[in-house]
């Protein structure tokens, strides 16, 4: 007995010493986005390296991750999305309100974009751009390619449009039907056979500058200049994302060409840039799912687009 009351002081001290050990987990995970826990991101795999390489916060506040991936969640409620499916109808019929002055323009096919805009002085607008379909893989619900972007693109609009400062240029906000493939893998060549949206619109319209974004909300996001990019719309994005304080999101570093939505802009001889961090372990796999999501990564990008936008009047 007298063993026993003298260890129970300590067991209580041991106790206290858990629990404030995993109080200071806790606290430290959540300034870190809980990147230890990501689970399957490039920084979800469990090692406190890829936990440190979450995103930085930003200096500024004009734009809502979380009602950002809100509009993910909401598209990936829905299944399923692959071009002209039903649940991409019903995608689409949501997200049109959306946008500002949001409309659908028949592209062919059955396929429809989704168009909104904002009015400006002169100048040609700036085009911001990300689809809405989904690859035809079994289960693929697509929250990173493209539920988030989609989300960020309305969230652009929305900040953009409470923006009532200086005079800027038309802003356009386009997202594209059929970027994905109707076969996956592609038959083809995938410039063929995908951007069914963004070639349609490359023929029609004729903006000053594109902005397209794609892989943007995984966790430990990282953006390079991919090659197909226009230098110097990316330093411009770079300096932008400076300013925000979200530098590190996107290095200083050049990868390989990615054909994306930007790319029949950019064959036009249109300044145009592709933010997408390719380096994703979910792409095109049903494992593409909200949990790979980080509202860090997502604000991050979404800060650097809205200053930037601002800054491109």
């Amino acid at each position: 007995m007298s063993e026993s009351s003298s260890l129970t002081p300590k067991l209580l001290l041991w106790a206290l010493a858990v629990q404030l050990l995993l109080g200071g987990v806790l606290v430290w995970q959540a300034s870190t986005d809980f990147a230890l826990f990501g689970g399957g991101g490039a920084e979800g795999r469990g090692t406190p390296a890829a936990a440190a390489s979450s995103a930085p916060r930003a200096t500024t506040d004009r734009f809502d991750a979380a009602r950002a991936l809100r509009w993910a969640q909401r598209q990936v409620d829905l299944g399923p999305r692959p071009a002209g499916s039903p649940a991409q109808r019903a995608a689409a019929e949501l997200l049109r309100p959306a946008l500002p002055g949001g409309r659908f323009v028949e592209i062919g096919g059955g396929l429809r974009n989704i168009e909104g805009r904002l009015p400006g002085g002169r100048g040609e607008p700036i085009l911001v751009i990300a689809h809405y379909d989904t690859t035809v893989v079994d289960g693929y619900l697509g929250a990173n390619n493209s539920a988030a972007g989609v989300g960020a693109v309305i969230e652009i609009a929305r900040s953009l449009r409470r923006d009532r400062g200086g005079q800027r240029r038309p802003i356009h906000f386009l997202l594209t039907d059929g970027e994905e493939p109707p076969t996956w893998p592609a038959r083809g060549d995938f410039y063929a056979e995908g951007l069914r949206g963004s070639k349609a619109a490359a023929r029609t319209m004729t903006p000053g500058d594109v902005i397209v974004l794609d892989f943007v909300a995984q966790h430990g996001l990282r953006i390079p200049r991919e090659e197909g990019s226009d230098p110097r719309l990316w330093s411009r994005l770079r300096a932008a994302a400076r300013r925000v304080g979200v530098e590190r999101v996107f290095p200083d570093a050049t990868r390989g060409e990615i054909v994306d939505d930007h790319t029949p802009f950019a064959r036009r001889g249109i300044p145009a840039i592709d933010l997408i961090d390719f380096d994703y372990p979910c792409w095109q796999k049903p494992c593409d799912t909200m949990d790979k999501l980080s509202a860090r990564s997502l604000d991050a990008v979404g800060e650097t687009v809205v200053e930037l936008v601002r800054t491109l009047r």
